[in-house]
């Protein structure tokens, strides 16, 4: 996106022997390239105002009419996420196109040896020979994913240019409770899950390592190395349905009635720690109660985390203090710009990050031609 905007005396250095793996992974194969929603609160950063700008002057509708002017289509899931009805690779083939038509070049394969910078011009140093240039872009990412070849390049560079780092982390990443809950793995159900933050209710997945689904990955990028989260995994209104069923179904068994409302394995494990035992018609009003409250309130504290082996992002990253917000130009070396998830800037699950990094590269690629224009 930056090199489409950029024009046509830029070159993308890309270490991959294909362009864009990421988005060609991303959603199944079918890329979640946006969302309908696209709001500054769906993003963390320690600069909550840092990416209002960016994400205003290119919104999604931006992003949605580009991928309708290529004729590809797509669909909503849920939830305002959008997918190709085709393969992802159809975003990166729409993607080279606008580079091509540009005039801007991609380079593959081209592993980076260093970077530096004298009399106003930076160096990259590959394995092909030497670049130089009078503005570098830092669109390399997170750590996320090293299988692909992620790593903290950017994070590298920034700080030799003078830049800090908010400490990267992994994201949308699932939390890990050693084997607790291999029992029940493969379960899934509706859940809110949260902390004294924030919250999501979508749907949570039992793991041989923990917790997965999208509830628990949302809730991870606002999760720190010790802390506790919430799970409400009560359904609406179960307290009255009880009290109900009491009236026609008291004698079946308290496990068996929960179980037309929760997951039958759920159930049978959460069993022995909740006391779930005798027939519904010895539970009082009371008992059923303090069930309904220990099913909205089960407070879990993770081990950790899968880590950036399966996260989808990195939270973290350059600090946005030492970035424009309107450009993506550092504030410490003119010509050097920062974009996409390498900067301190994480969406939430649902293209919100895919919006975000192309929506930062217009906004670089835009200040870059406006400043050759000059």
């Amino acid at each position: 996106m930056c090199a489409a905007y950029a024009g046509p005396d830029t070159l993308v250095l890309d270490h991959a022997k294909k362009p864009g793996e990421k988005i060609r992974i991303s959603g199944g194969g079918r890329c979640n390239f946006t969302n309908l929603d696209v709001t500054p609160a769906n993003f963390l950063s320690e600069n909550p105002h840092f990416h209002k700008s960016a994400l205003a002057r290119y919104t999604q509708w931006d992003f949605i009419e580009l991928v309708s002017r290529y004729g590809i289509a797509w669909h909503e899931k849920t939830l305002g996420q959008l997918f190709c009805d085709g393969k992802s690779t159809q975003i990166i083939d729409m993607l080279l196109a606008e580079i091509r038509a540009a005039g801007a070049q991609v380079r593959l394969g081209a592993q980076i040896a260093g970077v530096t910078h004298a009399d106003g011009l930076f160096t990259v140093a590959t394995d092909s020979g030497a670049v130089t240039a009078d503005t570098l872009v830092l669109a390399t990412g997170g750590k996320s994913i090293p299988r692909m070849g992620a790593t903290g390049l950017a994070y590298d560079l920034a700080q030799q240019f003078g830049h800090s780092l908010v400490t990267p982390r992994p994201a949308l990443v699932p939390l890990t409770f050693g084997d607790r809950f291999a029992p029940i793995s493969g379960v899934s159900t509706p859940v809110t899950a949260f902390n004294d933050r924030i919250a999501f209710a979508e749907a949570l997945l039992f793991t041989h390592r923990g917790l997965s689904g999208p509830a628990v990955l949302q809730l991870s990028s606002y999760w720190h190395e010790g802390e506790a989260i919430t799970l409400d995994i009560c359904p609406p209104g179960l307290l009255d349905t009880l009290k109900a069923q009491r009236q026609a179904q008291g004698r079946h068994a308290l496990t068996t009635e929960l179980a037309r409302h929760l997951p039958a394995r759920l159930v049978e494990f959460l069993a022995p720690d909740l006391g779930l035992t005798g027939n519904l018609a010895d539970q009082s009003d009371a008992r059923l109660a303090d069930i309904c409250e220990a099913l909205a309130h089960w407070t879990l504290t993770p081990s950790g985390s899968e880590g950036y082996r399966t996260a989808e992002v990195t939270a973290g990253g350059v600090s946005t203090d030492g970035v424009s917000s309107k450009t993506m130009e550092s504030k410490h070396l003119p010509g050097l710009y920062v974009i996409g998830e390498a900067v301190d800037v994480t969406g939430w699950l649902g293209g919100y990050n895919f919006q975000w990094a192309w929506a930062s590269g217009v906004a670089a690629g835009r200040a870059i031609a406006g400043r050759t224009a000059r």
